[in-house]
Parts: structure tokens; sequence; C-alpha cells
């Protein structure tokens, strides 16, 4: 699922550590879903969403959520 995050971090000029350390994950499932990865539980999303004070459709695309996706 693509994402803003990296793109938010950059603009709020925070680390994948400080993000993860504010919404209580590790930093590897930062990255796994920068990269696209790891799809964030509905309560991970908010919680990234409200750490930058953004709806989570402006932090993740959910257009293609489902096509071609198993772990749904």
């Amino acid at each position: 699922m693509k994402t803003e995050i990296q793109e938010l971090r950059k603009e709020y000029k925070i680390s994948q550590e400080e993000l993860a350390q504010a919404v209580g994950v590790t930093r590897q499932t930062i990255i796994s879903i920068e990269k696209e990865k790891y799809i964030a539980s509905l309560i991970l999303a908010y919680k990234i969403a409200t750490f930058f004070n953004r709806k989570i459709e402006e932090v993740f695309d959910f257009s293609k959520v489902g096509e071609d996706d198993e772990r749904i």
C-alpha cells in the first residue's frame, strides 16, 4: 500500500525511529510500511495519521487495496 509517511517524516524532520516511538511500534515496522511490504492495521494507520495531524486517507492510499493482495 502506498503511503505518504516518508514524505511527511521529511516535512516534519523526524526519523523512522522517532515516528516508531511516537506510535508505539518498532523502526522496522515503519520501514516495512514505507517500503510497501507491510500494511498497517487500522489502529496503527490512525495513530500515524493523527501524529501528522492528517486524515488516514491523506497518509495511506487505499485505492488499490484488495487488488492482488492476499493479505486481506
